[in-house]
C-alpha cells in the first residue's frame, strides 16, 4: 500500500475454524446397525401407554377455538329433534282430525235422534284435548324447524364456499310473519335446496317437485285455517257444523304439511351431513374364497420370541 493513495486497500481473507476442544471438533461416532431381533419383549408388563379416554372428535376438545361444533354436526342433532317433533305433530293432528269428523257425524245423527250424554262428553273431551296438544306441539315444531333452517343455511353456505343469499332478518320475516311467509317461504326453501345441491350461485334456483309440493301444502293449510277462523265467526247450526268439518280438514292438512316437512328436513340433512350412523350400513367380512395365501416373512433365528 502506497502512502497518499487511500483507494488501494489490502485484500484480507477470513477463515473460520472450529475452536479446539469443542463438541463440533470431535469426530462423530460411527453408528452400528444391529440386525433385527424381532419385536420388543418385556420382563414385566410396561406401565406406559395411551390414556384411558374415549375417542372424540377434535372439534369437541375444550379450551380450543374449535370447541364449537361445525354446522354439519349441529345439523344432525337439530334435525333429529325436528323430525321427532314433526312426526308426533302429524300423529296428533291426524287424531284431532278424526275427533272432529266424529263430532260432525254426531251432529248429523242428532238431527233424527237424541245422543247419549256420555258419547257427547267423550267427543268434546277428545276434540278439546287433541286440538290443544296439536296447537302447542305445532308451536314447538315451527320453532325447531326454523332453527334447523338457519343451521342448514349455514351448513350449505359453508359446504359450497358461498354466502347465504338472504340476510337472517329476511328469513325470519319470510317464515314467521303471516302473509309474508306465504310468498317467501317457498323461495327460501328453494334457495336452500339450490345451495345444498352445490349449484352455481349465479343460476336462478329451480325448486324440485318435493319443494313445490311442500309450498302447495303450506298454502292449502293457510287457506283452510283462515277459512275455518272466518266460518267459526258465523252464527247458526249449519255454520257450526260446517266449522267442525273445516276444522277436521285443517287438521288433516296440518298433518300432511308436517309429513312433507319431515321428508324435506331428512333429505336436506342427508345431503349436507351424510355421515350419520343411522344411514350407514356396517359391513364385515364373513368369508373369503379363492384368494391366494398372503406371503409371510420368516421369523429370524435370533428373535427373542
Amino acid at each position: 500500500m502506497q502512502p497518499g493513495r487511500p483507494g488501494n486497500r489490502p485484500r484480507v481473507r477470513w477463515v473460520a475454524t472450529i475452536p479446539p476442544g469443542s463438541a463440533a471438533s470431535r469426530p462423530r461416532r460411527r453408528v452400528v446397525h444391529r440386525p433385527y431381533t424381532g419385536p420388543p419383549a418385556y420382563a414385566t408388563p410396561p406401565r406406559w401407554g395411551f390414556p384411558n379416554l374415549v375417542w372424540r372428535r377434535p372439534t369437541a376438545v375444550p379450551g380450543t377455538a374449535s370447541a364449537t361444533p361445525v354446522p354439519q354436526q349441529r345439523l344432525r342433532m337439530i334435525a333429529r329433534n325436528t323430525t321427532t317433533l314433526l312426526a308426533t305433530l302429524a300423529v296428533l293432528a291426524t287424531i284431532a282430525a278424526g275427533a272432529e269428523f266424529w263430532r260432525y257425524a254426531l251432529l248429523v245423527r242428532s238431527r233424527d235422534s237424541a245422543l247419549s250424554p256420555g258419547v257427547v262428553g267423550a267427543s268434546d273431551a277428545l276434540v278439546l284435548a287433541f286440538s290443544l296438544m296439536t296447537f302447542v306441539l305445532a308451536l314447538f315444531a315451527i320453532a325447531c324447524t326454523v332453527w334447523w333452517l338457519f343451521v342448514a343455511r349455514s351448513a350449505a353456505a359453508d359446504a359450497a364456499g358461498q354466502e347465504p343469499p338472504r340476510p337472517a332478518w329476511e328469513v325470519l320475516v319470510g317464515t314467521l310473519v303471516p302473509g309474508a311467509n306465504l310468498l317467501l317461504a317457498g323461495p327460501i326453501l328453494a334457495e336452500l335446496e339450490h345451495a345444498t345441491l352445490r349449484r352455481p350461485a349465479d343460476v336462478r334456483p329451480r325448486p324440485s317437485r318435493l319443494v313445490l309440493g311442500w309450498w302447495a301444502a303450506w298454502w292449502g293449510n293457510a287457506v283452510l285455517l283462515t277459512l275455518t277462523v272466518i266460518w267459526r265467526m258465523r252464527d247458526g247450526v249449519q255454520a257450526d257444523a260446517d266449522g267442525v268439518l273445516l276444522s277436521g280438514l285443517t287438521d288433516l292438512s296440518a298433518a300432511a304439511l308436517a309429513v312433507v316437512t319431515l321428508v324435506i328436513v331428512s333429505r336436506i340433512t342427508r345431503l349436507l351431513a351424510p355421515l350419520d350412523d343411522r344411514f350407514l350400513r356396517p359391513l364385515r367380512v364373513l368369508k373369503v374364497t379363492g384368494a391366494p395365501e398372503p406371503p409371510r416373512r420368516g421369523r429370524p433365528k435370533t428373535s427373542a420370541r
